[in-house]
């Protein structure tokens, strides 16, 4: 016998909702935020449009983010040969 086919794309994850939310979310503030902000640090002065720095931090974490989802899949895939 044969097994129905899975339904294709009818159902979302929530983790894929949440991403959609939190990218709106992060879209509408960056329109909403376009004034220029003036950042000192250490030695260094330097002006950004809010906008502008808005994505490279919301870019950083992302990475940040993926970064320790791949160190925690390494972990658990060495876990995993060791227990073999």
């Amino acid at each position: 016998m044969m097994e129905p086919a899975p339904e294709s794309g009818s159902k979302r994850s929530g983790a894929a909702i949440l991403s959609l939310v939190g990218v709106g979310v992060l879209l509408i503030f960056i329109v909403q935020n376009t004034d220029d902000v003036k950042f000192s640090f250490l030695f260094v002065d330097f002006t950004w449009p809010l906008w502008l720095y808005t994505i490279v931090v919301a870019f950083c974490g992302a990475l940040v983010w993926f970064g320790v989802g791949v160190m925690r899949r390494h972990r658990r895939r060495v876990e995993r040969r060791a227990d073999r």
